[in-house]
């Protein structure tokens, strides 16, 4: 039979060499949509870079100022839908990104609380006779501990649902903006 303190030891190891896993996780998905984003900026600045000098090509060989002004418009709309499509993929790399620290992060809640109920049972078996009512402060303790890592565990899904949703509507208003623009440059 274990001591309290061998208990408390291993378990806290046990927490220790978790959280330790989970930072791990969290710190690879990071780099992870961090690869991804510095990808889709380099693949989307060089494909910028060849058309635009495609297009100024394009503008310079106009022979009049209505010509220019159609060679414009016409190609306004095919770099706004580049630039809305840009703003969807980041998008989607952030959501990702998120879900997953989201995921680890429920989990990592989730081992935490049944390694804190598991450690508490098990000083409440072992525990002499009349110390009742300290096990009673430390269920108390715990229950607390409990709801306290539940409305985390809510709180960081909230704040992925409200990024994920200001990210979308952020891709909605440019994707509209761009629209717009296009609109107009196409009545000139």
């Amino acid at each position: 039979m274990f001591s309290f303190q061998e208990q408390f030891s291993n378990n806290a190891k046990a927490a220790f060499e978790s959280q330790l896993a989970a930072f791990h996780a969290l710190a690879a998905k990071a780099f992870e949509g961090t690869e991804k984003v510095i990808a889709l900026n380099l693949a989307a600045t060089k494909a910028s870079v060849q058309e635009s000098t495609a297009s100024a090509k394009e503008l310079f060989a106009a022979k009049d100022a209505k010509e220019f002004f159609a060679l414009a418009a016409s190609q306004a709309k095919p770099a706004a839908e580049k630039a809305t499509s840009y703003g969807r993929h980041l998008g989607e790399i952030v959501s990702g990104i998120q879900a997953e620290f989201a995921k680890t992060t429920e989990a990592q809640i989730a081992e935490a609380k049944a390694n804190l109920n598991a450690a508490v049972d098990a000083v409440a078996k072992n525990a002499p006779a009349g110390s009742e009512s300290a096990v009673g402060i430390l269920k108390s303790v715990v229950a607390n501990a409990n709801t306290g890592y539940e409305q985390l565990s809510t709180s960081v899904k909230q704040n992925a649902e409200k990024v994920e949703a200001h990210v979308t509507k952020a891709a909605d208003q440019f994707t509209q903006a761009a629209e717009k623009a296009v609109n107009i440059s196409s009545k000139k």
